[in-house]
């Protein structure tokens, strides 16, 4: 009996110290099973019990030694060097919840607020009360959201609340019953409040941005000669730009389409005008009305495909740009080896592209590139890789779907995408003047109507020499990159409403926005989770600890040791 007396000891310690955690953790209200503490106490105090008895004599021959003085100081040092070590643990978690510090080694940033979330909450300059009403079962990962915007600014201020025990916050606020099925998110700031029931990290973002942004901007739409519809009819479709225009939306933006023809200018208020892959020539007035809105300072983003019967080529010439005859092919960077859908990860310098680190996905697109005249006034956005190749034979790829690169083909990589300052003829520009000057004169004329003090004011001369702001203009070889088809691909939604950000002078909103993908997760009851974690936490571990002891025990019974 004696010989197993040191085994049973360890092995009724180990027992006994996990009975003493699982105690703890149940105190502390962590879920527990109670039958499982006490089998560990009654098993750990009984095999100490035996181990004891066994060798009680022996016990006692070694404590009247001086070994067991020896023991019993060095055990007593061991004892206190160890609740030492506790206590600095303990000051240590202390610190560390007063005071937080996260890191996220993760390769791709799982668990940090995407680059665009991170500017909108560390812009709050007032506070922002979020009230977040869930069951005590779906808190978990909302606490997890909302404890990242927290952590990045202190104006971010949460408060958690059990929809069934607190009624009186629902009747307060006036959240209808069922908006709460799977959580909701009211967020206030001041007067205003947007309510969220999408909880994710790009909703709750750009609820932010309505209630922060000051003012709406508008973003219009061409349309009547065959682009992409932004809304109606065919624009919820694939290759619709439905879901294009809501991202300028959660943005702030107010969308609009615009048919030029029936207009006969770009409305005043235009902040950018978006012209997504016509296939029909445009009327002469409306090329002309283009001009004149871009040497007023306008602002537009032409997507514009190859092949497209489009006559928008020769406006895009006249201000500096020169459109590819091609289809830029690319066999290593293709998606799924189709290599006229390439991926593009090489960026140019510019506020457009400076956060963009990911690729972005084209299908079918053209070479755009300054002239030569040009190119200190625009910047290349966006270059295919260096094994794709600019594929001139357009009849031989539509027609046969065929391609090689021949000795005229130019090599990657291919810039697809150009942002800059057009050239406006200066002709239209003195226009463009000469019409503010008498909007301007108009007003004055007003003015001498008024009041004997507001004379001074009436006096005044318009500047005819003041210059209009300077025009931006942005084109890309490619519609299908911001179509509802390929807009959440990749990084194809922060391009599109960067481009955007740009033209109506948003240059602080350019980020990088959230993914909308979510990871998938594993469906567990709360009792599945309890035993899942119970038995991570305690059962192996314990195991581990036992199949320690006995290998301790039998390597130490060994011939020879």
């Amino acid at each position: 009996m004696k010989a197993w007396a040191s085994l049973l000891g360890a092995l009724g310690a180990v027992a006994f110290v996990f009975g003493l955690l699982s105690l703890f953790l149940w105190v502390a209200g962590a879920p527990s099973d109670p039958a499982w503490i006490f089998a560990n106490f009654v098993l750990g105090l009984g095999l100490l019990g035996i181990a004891l008895f066994a060798n009680l004599d022996a016990l006692r021959e070694r404590l009247a030694s001086g070994e067991g003085r020896r023991a019993g100081k060095y055990g007593t040092t061991a004892i206190l060097s160890t609740g030492v070590g506790i206590a600095i643990l303990g000051m240590l978690g202390f610190l560390s919840a007063r005071h937080p510090v996260r890191f996220d080694w993760s390769e791709a940033h799982v668990h940090t607020l995407s680059d665009q979330s991170h500017k909108v909450a560390q812009g709050l300059d007032r506070d922002v009360d979020v009230t977040a009403f869930a069951a005590p079962m779906d808190a978990a990962p909302l606490h997890s959201l909302l404890d990242k915007y927290a952590y990045v600014s202190p104006h971010f201020k949460v408060t958690y609340a059990d929809p069934t025990a607190r009624p009186d916050l629902i009747e307060k606020y006036k959240i209808r019953p069922e908006k709460l099925g799977h959580g909701l998110v009211r967020l206030a700031l001041g007067s205003e409040s947007v309510e969220v029931t999408q909880i994710d990290e790009p909703s709750i973002t750009n609820a932010l941005v309505k209630l922060t942004r000051k003012g709406q901007k508008k973003v219009y739409f061409l349309e009547g000669h065959g682009e992409r519809p932004s809304e109606g009819a065919g624009a919820e479709g694939k290759e619709g730009f439905a879901q294009a225009a809501d991202a300028l939306k959660s943005e702030n933006y107010v969308t609009a389409k615009l048919l030029l023809a029936a207009t006969g200018d770009v409305p005043a208020d235009a902040n950018a005008l978006v012209i997504a892959g016509p296939t029909r020539p445009l009327q002469p007035e409306e090329h002309a009305a283009l001009t004149r809105y871009l040497a007023r300072g306008g602002s537009v983003l032409v997507l514009i495909d190859p092949r497209a019967q489009t006559d928008l080529g020769n406006d895009l010439s006249a201000y500096g740009v020169r459109l590819g005859d091609d289809v830029v092919i690319d066999r290593v960077q293709g998606l799924f080896g189709r290599a006229a859908t390439p991926f593009a990860a090489e960026y140019g310098d510019h506020p457009i592209t400076k956060d963009l680190r990911e690729v972005t996905l084209f299908h079918v697109v053209r070479s755009v590139r300054p002239k030569p005249d040009a190119k200190g006034r625009f910047t290349e956005l966006v270059r295919t890789s260096k094994d794709s190749w600019a594929e001139h034979d357009l009849q031989r790829f539509f027609d046969e779907g065929k391609v090689s690169q021949d000795p005229g083909d130019e090599a990657g990589p291919i810039p697809i995408a150009i942002a800059g300052t057009p050239s406006v003829p200066e002709a239209a520009r003195q226009a463009a003047a000469k019409a503010e000057g008498a909007a301007a004169g108009g007003e004055t004329k007003d003015a001498k109507s008024k009041p004997a003090e507001a004379a001074p004011a009436a006096d005044a001369k318009p500047d005819e020499d003041a210059k209009p702001p300077e025009p931006r203009l942005v084109v890309m070889g490619d519609s299908d990159f911001a179509s509802n088809q390929l807009l959440d691909a990749y990084r194809n939604r922060d391009l599109f409403v960067n481009a955007v950000n740009w033209l109506a002078g948003d240059v602080q909103a350019i980020s990088v926005r959230p993914n909308r993908s979510r990871a998938s997760r594993l469906a567990l009851s709360a009792e599945q989770f309890s035993r899942l974690r119970y038995l991570s936490l305690f059962v192996l571990p314990e195991a581990i600890a036992f199949l320690g002891v006995l290998a301790w025990w039998s390597r130490r019974r060994a011939p020879g040791r």
